[in-house]
């Protein structure tokens, strides 16, 4: 049955944009639905092939806390989209975080974040890199109060926490199932 959208109001403008939609059916029904708007992101997994490795941040997140999450998510490096592109965004982002230069992307896609009440695309990358790559120590940028730590997980393990279902954040999940995929041969334990 298709649905139309017949009116959008602003209810608050933060850092999020709350909006009110007014949808009407082809029968004239007419409902309601909230709109959650902050723009488009953009997530990294920096992987390191030789080493069997990936570069992940650690990170208290407010809304995960009140949910009763950990204190801290573990998350591959990402960040809003700004007046760039989203590869330019997961580059100033995994330096800014992980402290890691990235070379080549290989780009996963574009997906709908929370399409159940957010207007967030997020653009997922995978990203080689080499220990000669982390060059900076990472920690987030300065005044912006993220209290980020930096691990580098091998890649057996990451893929054991998946199992365990303690990898709580969607698009980190979502960009170790790909590695996955792709790579599998990296996700051997170095005595297999």
């Amino acid at each position: 049955m298709p649905v139309e959208l017949r009116k959008v109001e602003t209810v608050y403008q933060g850092y999020s944009t709350v909006m009110l939609a007014t949808m009407s059916t082809s029968g004239g029904e007419t409902f309601r639905r909230e709109i959650e708007h902050h723009g488009r992101a953009a997530a990294v997994l920096p992987y390191d092939a030789e080493r069997r490795c990936a570069l992940l941040v650690n990170l208290p997140r407010a809304p995960v806390i009140w949910a009763g999450g950990p204190p801290e998510l573990l998350e591959a490096p990402a960040g809003m989209v700004e007046d760039e592109d989203p590869e330019e965004t997961v580059a100033r982002e995994a330096m800014e975080e992980a402290g890691v230069r990235l070379g080549r992307l290989e780009p996963l896609g574009a997906p709908f974040a929370s399409p159940g009440v957010s207007s967030e695309k997020i653009d997922l990358f995978l990203a080689p890199y080499s220990a000669a790559d982390r060059i900076e120590a990472g920690g987030g940028a300065a005044g912006e109060n993220e209290n980020i730590t930096v691990e580098e997980v091998p890649l057996a393990q990451l893929w054991s926490w998946v199992e365990q279902r303690r990898i709580e954040d969607l698009k980190t999940l979502t960009l170790v199932l790909a590695l996955k995929v792709r790579r599998p041969d990296l996700f051997a334990s170095e005595k297999d």
